[in-house]
């Protein structure tokens, strides 16, 4: 049986302000630095050791996953960053805020854009995509590759490759990934690991800063649907916290 962690990265300054954060960079929050510093102690306790650690390029899933493995005395494990591990490109409502997006197009049409599996938000203005483009991040990318939005279905797209190509490849190996990464991206992995609908997806919040541990048969099958979080009762309260974002004022 394989061990795969799941690690959303801590609170950052974006999540706080309520704004759609996407491929923009946002620090941690000084206070939510400590989730990423009980996600260690959450996996020392349980005897949970990550063998490598997966990230995405940017900067709060780099810092979550710096924090983690300083703290567990692994700073010296391997680390694989891909941008395939990305949030969920939101296109024009980028560093826009939740509930501002929410009262200008309605509730519906805010829900479908924040949590449906096909639709994409309005696309990124073209000076803005190109500067994106342009960063260095990305700069080896044919551009057709840096997408101007995504709907989750477009994340899962890009990031089942990376999946099967270096996590489950690490998996078949008798590897303990740790895969720090967003909401967004996790959600698509979790859809494909639980195999959930559209419709069961749309329901789905992952909360920052508390490791979700998947036991694995020899198929990459969970053996526990849904996984388990180490800390559950805050895992629960926070998800609920996310599915209101934006939904009040």
């Amino acid at each position: 049986m394989s061990k795969l962690i799941l690690l959303r990265h801590g609170q950052s300054t974006a999540n706080a302000a309520g704004e759609f954060t996407g491929w923009t960079d946002a620090a941690l929050t000084e206070i939510r630095q400590l989730e990423a510093h009980k996600a260690a102690r959450l996996l020392h306790s349980a005897d949970l050791l990550p063998d490598s650690i997966h990230t995405s390029v940017l900067w709060r899933s780099i810092h979550t996953a710096q924090i983690v493995a300083d703290d567990l005395g692994r700073s010296w494990l391997p680390v694989h960053r891909s941008w395939r591990l990305n949030e969920r490109h939101y296109g024009a409502l980028t560093t826009r805020k939740k509930s501002h997006v929410r009262l200008q197009v309605g509730t519906h049409q805010y829900r479908l854009w924040r949590r449906s599996f096909e639709a994409p938000p309005p696309p990124m203005p073209p000076d803005e995509l190109e500067n994106l483009r342009a960063d260095p991040r990305y700069a080896d990318l044919p551009h057709r590759t840096i997408p101007a939005c995504e709907s989750l279905a477009d994340v899962l797209t890009r990031l089942l490759p990376y999946w099967i190509d270096e996590i489950a490849a690490e998996l078949r190996h008798g590897g303990t990934p740790l895969v720090v990464a967003h909401g967004n991206s996790l959600r698509a992995l979790v859809m494909h690991l639980d195999q959930l609908s559209p419709a069961q997806v749309a329901g789905l919040n992952i909360p920052t800063g508390i490791p979700l541990c998947y036991d694995l048969d020899e198929m990459l099958t969970s053996k526990h649907s849904g996984g388990h979080y180490l800390d559950p009762d805050t895992a629960e309260s926070a998800a609920e916290a996310i599915a209101a974002e934006g939904e009040a004022g």
